[in-house]
């Protein structure tokens, strides 16, 4: 996930990023909102990545262990661990750095990736010490620290992502599905995951239909590959300041805010049928709907990008599910009273 800054002249409060001046602050003025003013900066160059990047190794790091003792836990034991992090951590590293290695290229600075680990808590039966997050992590992004030039710029940053993500998610499912197995569907332990398009197409060609009474129990590898399309999902909804709401900025430019605001609709209606789309839900209506314009938005974008954009458009339905935990508010509620015992 790409994380974009709004342009100062627009609406500076709406920025999640410091790095652009206050409009209370003494040296801000509208030099910094023109063209020329950042292209001299990237003309100068951009800062090493390196530099003050310590919260990033610690959250990868962090990561990596959480990751790891989920895996490991769920009867894995250390070569599942293992599996996990790498199969889950390839995919998120290959997303963000398609971003970043896009910003690089357009000479956009920013930041490198910042992997967000999953607090470990007391909490269900017994109070036992568990990640808030069944995989470990809740993701991953990176900040931009600059504008971007123009609508090309936007939608490369935007898309590269996604697309990176979801070409290493495919050897990860493949993978996944070889190591999963059939078990009697009383034996299966937790909850359900909603298995999105590409999922099912990918188990009916590898294992066939499940036999009668037995159901597919997935390993790392496959929970993996399962967190890695969903995060491309989510990623490609076109809302704000999301990969996606990059895209569609890109290719629409202001007529973009109806199709944000459609999206976002879809969301709530989501929320009132499964509990799992509340936080996303919340995520979207705090990115915001309106997308920032980029410093020359007048340049056009290419047919080629139109014709990648209708691709991330089947990336997107190949990963999406409307109902990836398969629970329901009833059920939600009910485990929540007995995990606290209220």
């Amino acid at each position: 996930m790409a994380a974009a800054p709004s342009r100062p002249q627009v609406n500076p409060t709406d920025s999640s990023d410091s790095s652009y001046p206050s409009p209370r602050a003494p040296e801000y003025s509208p030099e910094y909102s023109t063209r020329e003013y950042w292209e001299e900066v990237r003309a100068a160059g951009l800062p090493s990545p390196w530099r003050g990047a310590w919260p990033n190794i610690i959250s990868f790091v962090l990561t990596v262990i959480s990751v790891y003792f989920v895996g490991k836990a769920e009867d894995g034991g250390s070569v599942g661990g293992l599996k996990l992090v790498l199969g889950l951590l390839g995919i998120l590293m290959s997303h963000e750095m398609g971003h970043y290695l896009a910003c690089r290229y357009y000479r956009v600075n920013s930041t490198l990736p910042f992997f967000i680990p999953a607090p470990w808590l007391p909490i269900g039966p017994g109070f036992a010490w568990g990640p808030l997050s069944f995989i470990g992590t809740f993701g991953a992004l990176i900040r931009i620290k600059s504008p971007f030039p123009d609508r090309k710029a936007l939608f490369d940053v935007g898309i590269a992502g996604p697309l990176a993500g979801f070409v290493v998610s495919l050897p990860v499912l493949l993978l996944g599905l070889r190591e999963a197995t059939f078990v009697e569907a009383t034996d299966a332990n937790g909850f359900g995951l909603g298995a999105p398009l590409l999922f099912r197409l990918a188990a009916g060609w590898l294992r066939g239909d499940a036999p009668a009474n037995m159901t597919l129990v997935l390993g790392p590898l496959g929970k993996a590959a399962w967190f890695g399309l969903l995060v491309t999902a989510l990623n490609l909804m076109p809302v704000g300041q999301l990969d996606g709401g990059h895209v569609s900025y890109a290719l629409f430019r202001r007529r973009a805010i109806w199709v944000s605001r459609a999206v976002t609709a879809i969301a709530l209606v989501l929320v009132y049928l499964w509990p799992m789309w509340l936080v996303w839900t919340i995520i979207l209506l705090l990115l915001g709907r309106r997308h920032p314009p980029t410093l020359a938005d007048e340049r056009p974008i290419g047919r080629a990008r139109v014709w990648i954009g209708v691709l991330g458009l089947v990336v997107f339905v190949l990963c999406f599910t409307p109902n990836p935990i398969l629970i329901s508010w009833a059920d939600f509620l009910r485990a929540l009273r007995e995990s606290t015992g209220f």
